[in-house]
């Protein structure tokens, strides 16, 4: 018999991190729209919520599975041009996300929620960083941001100012590690504000992603032989954590969870396409 829960891992399911293998909760009788936004909106303004140690490890991990998937991904800020609650911020950003994923297919993206501490005029206003695989069409959607605002009720205090900065985009070239650290783990690490609504979110196809597997004992030791002095060691309760760079040597390590995952969102896709059909 199997006696602990890593080792029934380890030969029953080799990855993880994928909301694919969560537990179906049964449904129930699905609710009237109104009810449901009521329901949803009520949920969000109650709770006071905050990016745990945990969730900013998780989103780390999404972010790393979903860059080896492409060759370049874009880095995007979206600012609020006055003042706004949390609430409003995110009924702005779920309208923006909707509209983004009707004008296009396959858009994947991963957001949280930073509050702009050197903003003087706006101490504190919330603001979105968002990863995404779409190209933009910059001003279009920069124009687009801003009516969206407008039209709930988020308007400059000025009429004819039209902030530059208020939709962002830096190109991340994912063939390099440490640039994607950089971009893309900078806004999360450094997160420790609190919200009235959610602080992070990604698509369906980002949230199946594998993040972890489940090795032997010579995967480390290869890592040793290549990066032996590199490689700290972490003595931990009941383990020892080995924290190892991340560069062009190491990341072909990797290559067994972008291959599982590309998988994944091939089987993802047909399923879609079949639902479709139908």
């Amino acid at each position: 018999m199997l006696g602990t829960t890593l080792t029934k891992r380890l030969y029953y399911t080799k990855y993880s991190g994928s909301s694919l293998d969560r537990k179906k909760q049964v449904k129930t009788k699905p609710k009237k729209k109104e009810a449901a936004e009521e329901e949803q909106e009520k949920d969000t303004t109650e709770k006071v919520r905050v990016m745990s140690g945990r969730t900013k490890t998780k989103i780390r991990k999404k972010l790393f599975a979903f860059s080896r998937l492409h060759k370049r991904l874009t880095f995007v800020t979206l600012t609020f041009v006055n003042e706004v609650t949390d609430e409003q911020a995110i009924k702005v950003l779920r309208k923006f996300i909707d509209n983004t994923k009707k004008r296009g297919k396959n858009f994947q993206y991963l957001w949280v929620a930073e509050r702009q501490t050197e903003n003087k005029i706006f101490p504190d206003n919330i603001h979105f960083h968002m990863i995404t695989n779409k190209y933009w069409d910059i001003q279009k959607t920069w124009n687009y941001w801003l009516d969206l605002q407008r039209r709930n009720g988020i308007v400059p205090r000025d009429e004819s100012f039209k902030a530059s900065s208020a939709f962002d985009v830096k190109k991340v070239d994912t063939k390099n590690p440490k640039q994607v650290g950089t971009y893309l783990t900078k806004y999360v690490t450094k997160n420790k504000a609190e919200f009235k609504c959610q602080v992070w979110n990604c698509s369906k196809s980002i949230s199946a992603l594998y993040t972890d597997f489940y090795t032997d004992y010579s995967f480390l030791e290869e890592l040793q032989r290549l990066k032996k002095d590199e490689i700290k060691e972490v003595p931990l309760e009941f383990c020892t954590l080995h924290l190892v760079p991340l560069d062009k040597t190491t990341i072909r390590f990797y290559d067994r969870l972008e291959n599982k995952n590309r998988k994944t969102l091939e089987n993802l896709n047909q399923q879609e396409n079949a639902s479709i059909k139908k």
